[in-house]
């Protein structure tokens, strides 16, 4: 049956620099053409967006993913959009495999929340729908202003398990961080299969350092005894701070006074810093398959990690599912050094150089539903199809 009775007049497929493979992949399987449209930079880094054919009253979809020169990426797709919103295309929706910048979706200190601004920045730019996969965090689809579809990849990496890997029946799968147990323990359940959960890996967590949020003024009898003065008010002498950082080591609660005027201060407990816990495995992984599932491989040294604790535990093969597979900087190096069997990701994101570095990575291709969510959001029918059975931990 052709689904695209008049799929040249009415719909278009535009794709950028990063990743034209899958474009082609996806137009293929349609089937319609990619459309004309050059996307260059100027000496001065400048992005150029220079599209050949109308697109007046047209469906036009960008196919633009994350990869490693991710800013040219985001400005590509900003550019695109606004060329054809700019050219009075009907509708203009981004297919994003892998969303720029869904790991900085949380406040930290200082910082911001890098993708809500990123997802601003896109509705701006005229995007009216946008298809992705495997958000890094399923609440990123509250910071756009356009509908959000986000499709999932573990039906194929779970078809990959049981057609691929032998003896999966005695596999188990493991969460390499207990953040990720509700992903590791879906995919556990549709497989009928148990589960690990690793604690204890090396995590970043926050430092305790003195800054201006963590020194309050002092209390009025603090300030008689304090010896510095500084323009701004009283500041704690360094005797002070250094018997909180004593009682801190050995686990003493720390308490905080905080002025309140002519009112009586405030004692605020303080938190001790956080330690490392040595790394265990919470579950049997003896003479079993371990699976480690994660939705991002960027940094590879914490998959390595886990490997070679799974590895003394008894586990004699190790895999290693994700659906975006970054693998950055030295990444294929280290994997082909490590003791992880295999490497299985999809094609979300580019990694033929990666796979010529690196024999143990594998490619799920994922094009199919690509273009089966670009179909029914071009003909008008219903999404569900493409979510049956997925939960939220999916």
């Amino acid at each position: 049956m052709n689904a695209y009775p008049d799929s040249g007049k009415d719909i278009l497929l535009f794709t950028g620099n990063s990743h034209p493979e899958l474009a082609r992949l996806v137009a293929s399987r349609m089937p319609i053409k990619i459309g004309t449209c050059a996307v260059y930079q100027k000496p001065n880094k400048e992005t150029i967006v220079d599209i050949g054919e109308s697109v007046r009253g047209k469906d036009v979809f960008i196919l633009q993913t994350g990869s490693r020169d991710v800013n040219d990426a985001v400005m590509e797709l900003l550019i695109m959009a606004y060329a054809c919103k700019t050219s009075s295309a009907k509708r203009i929706i981004g297919v994003i495999p892998y969303l720029p910048y869904s790991k900085q979706c949380k406040m930290r200190k200082r910082g911001s929340v890098v993708s809500k601004l990123v997802a601003s920045m896109l509705c701006k730019s005229g995007l009216d729908h946008v298809i992705t996969m495997d958000l890094h965090q399923k609440e990123i689809q509250g910071f756009f202003d356009v509908p959000v579809d986000n499709l999932r990849a573990s039906p194929f990496l779970m078809q990959y398990i049981q057609d691929q890997i032998p003896d999966y029946r005695n596999a188990v799968i493991v969460a390499k961080t207990p953040a990720s147990a509700k992903k590791a323990q879906s995919y556990a359940e549709r497989l009928r299969l148990g589960i690990a959960v690793i604690h204890g890996e090396p995590q970043d967590f926050d430092s305790d350092r003195e800054d201006g949020r963590h020194s309050p003024p002092p209390t009025s009898a603090q300030s008689q005894s304090a010896p510095l003065q500084s323009g701004r008010g009283d500041v704690r002498d360094s005797w002070q701070i250094m018997q909180e950082r004593k009682a801190a080591a050995i686990g003493v609660p720390r308490i905080r006074s905080v002025s309140t005027g002519h009112f009586e201060a405030l004692e605020i407990p303080l938190l001790t810093a956080k330690e490392k816990p040595p790394i265990n495995v919470v579950g049997d992984v003896g003479g079993k398959i371990a699976i480690i599932v994660d939705d991002i491989i960027d940094d590879i040294d914490p998959f390595v990690a886990a490997a070679d604790i799974l590895k003394e535990r008894g586990a004699y093969k190790v895999y290693v599912m994700a659906t975006h597979g970054l693998l950055s900087l030295d990444a294929p190096r280290i994997l082909e050094d490590s003791s992880i069997d295999e490497v299985v990701v999809t094609n979300t994101v580019p990694h033929e150089l990666q796979k010529l570095q690196c024999h143990k990575i594998k490619t799920v291709d994922i094009s199919f539903i690509m273009s089966e969510a670009i179909r029914r959001i071009h003909n008008g029918e219903s999404m569900s199809y493409l979510f049956r059975n997925i939960s939220i931990d999916d």
